[in-house]
């Protein structure tokens, strides 16, 4: 599962600063075969707030809050991010840098 901001995020680095850039019709190939089939969170008014209870209790920023919640919302075990504290637990959710060993 991936989140909506996580789309956004991959799309505009995928067209701008690749070695070599996705094409707007690569770009659109793979938002519709790849990233919107793992897309199963959509924004609302109780995600943000969620959102900004995720930010309270973790002091993450804004967005990496948002996509904890995304993550919590959608009873992911393990949220992959190189940005986050690994090992840390949220909610249930396991923080994992697939970077670190």
């Amino acid at each position: 599962m991936i989140s909506y901001q996580v789309v956004q995020e991959f799309l505009n680095v995928a067209t701008r600063k690749f070695v070599n850039p996705l094409t707007l019709d690569e770009a659109g190939l793979y938002l519709d075969q790849v990233l919107m089939p793992l897309c199963e969170l959509y924004p609302n008014d109780e995600f943000y707030q969620f959102g900004l209870n995720m930010q309270k209790l973790t002091r993450y920023s804004f967005y990496d809050s948002l996509m904890i919640a995304a993550a919590v919302k959608t009873n992911c075990k393990v949220l992959y991010s190189e940005d986050l504290h690994q090992g840390q637990i949220i909610s249930g959710l396991v923080i994992h840098n697939p970077f670190k060993q």
